[in-house]
């Protein structure tokens, strides 16, 4: 097999890229190790920035979108028996967000390619990189069990934390920047209609909650609970009684139904340097992991093939390759902008392991201050909805 562009991941940054150069009329080849069912299923994130809605849009992917997704101008946030609203229009020049399941943005995409014609092949297994340090890579996988081998210009690595292409880059090039946060997040989907307009970020002494939702009857909810912890041991009346005690609010009630799916999510912070390696490029969740505290994601997944996909079409269109040999510096400063805000979000909101009462002080203060102050809150609410530069 021979293309431009092989992708490996149909997660939302190969799949977006994809269409990106689709669009730009380069040809590529998308592999996914997993079925579309299960792609399509996997429940991930939901909240949209305004420039990944805006981007979808212009995509021509944006149409069930703009029908289903929901618009939120705010989000509140509960601390010391008090919620205080974050209005995002007026302190950032009227950017939204736009609560849309991360699985209905891979649904359209998928439909969106195969609309294209161009290939996209599930069930690719044992992909194997070669020659990514000189201008013919190979991507080696198979596929109905036949083993293939894909000639193309460039890869890109969209494949996620556990995926193939970081791997292939040599010993000694990167340098590997983690955290691991001694917190996670139990997180259900319930049948249940929302019992908030907007999201709210509750701060409590016995641990974080979030309320959230998918669709007008589909909420879901998350606790912070220890990373190791057994979903068995949370049976669902014990999960919807924490999760009245950590939203409990005088005339607010917590609307209750069947739970269709928990489970355990841990929390760390990873990055990559460089991002990028002679023709092979990562992107997404293969270079970067945030903690979902502010639902960075999926959409510094999409920023940074934004970029790539331009540095693309750069090269085939002009023969310039500075947008490419840039790559890496370019999307890291976005990057390393949402892993501050993804951290001091999680620091401000959980509670700390070992944290004494001081700790308790120093988190409501802040909180205190961001609620009070206009600057501070637009700090909030511009990193919230999505920097327009960076």
């Amino acid at each position: 097999m021979r293309t431009q562009v092989g992708i490996v991941g149909a997660g939302p940054a190969g799949l977006v890229l994809a269409q990106l150069l689709h669009l730009h009329g380069i040809d590529s080849v998308v592999l996914e190790a997993r079925s579309r069912e299960y792609v399509e299923r996997r429940i991930r994130a939901g909240v949209l920035e305004q420039g990944t809605v805006d981007l979808l849009e212009e995509m021509g992917v944006g149409d069930r979108l703009c029908r289903e997704g929901l618009v939120h101008e705010g989000i509140e946030l509960q601390f010391a028996g008090e919620r205080h609203r974050i209005d995002f229009p007026s302190l950032t020049g009227g950017r939204t967000i736009t609560v849309y399941g991360q699985q209905e943005v891979v649904k359209d995409l998928i439909a969106a390619r195969i609309e294209s014609g161009r290939p996209l092949l599930f069930e690719a297994e044992d992909v194997a990189l070669s020659g990514i340090d000189t201008e013919t890579p190979t991507v080696a996988f198979v596929h109905e069990r036949e083993r293939r081998e894909l000639a193309c210009d460039f890869v890109a690595g969209c494949d996620g934390y556990h995926g193939t292409c970081r791997e292939s880059i040599p010993a000694g090039v990167l340098t590997e920047f983690s955290r691991e946060y001694p917190f996670g997040w139990l997180g259900i989907l319930a049948e249940a209609p929302p019992s908030n307009d907007e999201l709210i970020y509750a701060y409590h002494e016995r641990g974080f909650a979030l309320h959230s939702m998918r669709s007008p009857t589909l909420t879901r909810l998350y606790l912070q609970c220890r990373p190791d912890e057994e979903v068995d041991e949370w049976p669902d009346e014990r999960i919807w009684d924490e999760l009245e005690r950590r939203f409990e609010l005088a005339g607010w009630t917590l609307n209750r139904g069947s739970i269709v799916e928990k489970g355990v999510t841990g929390m760390r912070s990873f990055v990559v340097e460089p991002m990028q390696f002679g023709r092979l490029f990562l992107a997404g969740d293969a270079a970067h992991i945030v903690p979902p505290t502010g639902a960075k994601g999926l959409n510094l997944a999409v920023a940074d093939v934004r970029v790539l996909a331009d540095a693309l079409a750069a090269w085939y269109e002009r023969g310039d390759d500075s947008p490419l040999a840039r790559y890496s510096s370019e999307v890291l400063r976005r990057v390393w902008r949402a892993e501050h805000f993804s951290w001091w979000m999680t620091s401000m909101l959980h509670r700390l392991e070992g944290g004494d009462a001081f700790d308790m002080k120093l988190q409501l203060a802040q909180l205190a201050y961001v609620t009070s102050s206009p600057p501070a809150a637009a700090s909030l609410a511009e990193n919230y909805v999505g920097l327009e530069r960076v």
